[in-house]
């Protein structure tokens, strides 16, 4: 059985390894070890601390297997993206040219660099194993996280927005990237995304340009890609266009990718999700992704349980990975 439960210093070989598989436009998990062991130190903290309004605290999960011990996946919230520094986007708008003398009318297609997003909660991180793709699994690696907002709401912001990685190259480049950023910071794509999660974003308001990038002066393989997926991302679309995100007017800024946005209320997992008495049984009945309710040992996993008035009946190998005994609170959703 597999379960999304809250990272521990000890996966960070795991972690490592799973960080060195992700794709190149996961940003935020990057194949650095200091990196990835500030990242679950950061996410122990935030579990430890006593939070009544968001702010810089960052959560990060993994997918184990629970016999083998085996972490087949990733995935992370940031409570307030860009709370230590503005979280840039490039910004689609349209701007009017008009000549009366000469009866002219023109609307020109621009990308304006901003940080409207900041302060929406992000969701970060999300790697799964090829063989796990398009599965239940995958669900619970992306999904899980969103049954850790709804039971700690006051923890996260009212919107929630996620970066999807854009079109790339076979050889790993990003049209994209070299028709706009590499003119301005004379490094390739993989140089970017790897100073981006390692260092921060910082160094693009130092380097990039404040003012409109006019779209039809970029060349057409970039204007091509501009709010196109990587197939690397297909699944983690698929699965939050499923929970209600939308594609909003925002593109990333190395690759252009498409930024996803949902008011938090709203998402299906959060909006659908219950509390529940458990006690086990023999199992059977509806597909549902359960979570514990204990903040520091929050695990999901997914199981057919039945319904059973005001109590959900849960397997005993299910009960067993969730540390459950009969009588404890779950937090569940239909799968």
């Amino acid at each position: 059985m597999l379960v999304l439960r809250s990272s521990r210093l000890s996966d960070l070989p795991g972690v490592e390894q799973l960080a060195a598989e992700s794709p190149v436009g996961v940003t935020s998990l990057p194949a650095d070890r200091e990196t990835l062991y500030r990242k679950i130190q950061a996410s122990l903290d935030s579990l430890a601390a006593d939070v009544s309004f968001y702010g810089e605290e960052s959560y990060f999960f993994v997918l184990e297997d629970s016999r083998t011990g085996e972490l087949v996946g990733v995935s992370g919230i940031t409570a307030s993206a860009g709370f230590n520094e503005p979280f840039y986007s490039y910004r689609n708008e349209t701007l009017i040219h008009a000549s009366p003398g000469l009866g002219i009318n023109n609307r020109i297609h621009a990308l304006s660099l901003c940080h409207d997003l900041t302060g929406n909660s992000l969701l970060t991180s999300y790697h799964v194993r090829k063989p796990l793709r398009f599965t239940a699994w995958s669900d619970l690696l992306s999904r899980g996280r969103l049954l850790f907002i709804a039971q700690w709401p006051e923890r996260f912001a009212e919107g929630i927005v996620s970066e999807m990685v854009g079109v790339c190259r076979d050889d790993g480049s990003s049209p994209f990237w070299d028709s706009v950023g590499k003119v301005f910071f004379q490094i390739s794509y993989q140089q970017a995304e790897y100073y981006c999660g390692v260092k921060g974003r910082k160094f693009i308001a130092e380097l990039m340009p404040q003012h409109p990038l006019y779209v039809p002066l970029l060349d057409d393989e970039a204007q091509a890609a501009m709010g196109q997926i990587n197939p690397s991302a297909e699944v983690s679309y698929d699965i939050l266009t499923r929970e209600g995100f939308e594609a909003e007017n925002y593109i990333d800024i190395f690759d252009g990718g498409p930024t996803l946005h949902a008011a938090t209320r709203n998402v299906r997992t959060v909006a659908q999700s219950r509390l529940a008495r458990v006690d086990s049984g023999h199992g059977g009945g509806t597909p549902c992704l359960v979570a514990t309710t204990r903040l520091d040992d929050f695990r999901v996993t997914v199981v057919d349980a039945e319904h059973t008035g005001a109590g959900l009946t849960l397997p005993a190998d299910a009960m067993s990975a969730l540390g459950l005994k009969p009588g404890d609170t779950v937090r569940f959703a239909p799968l």
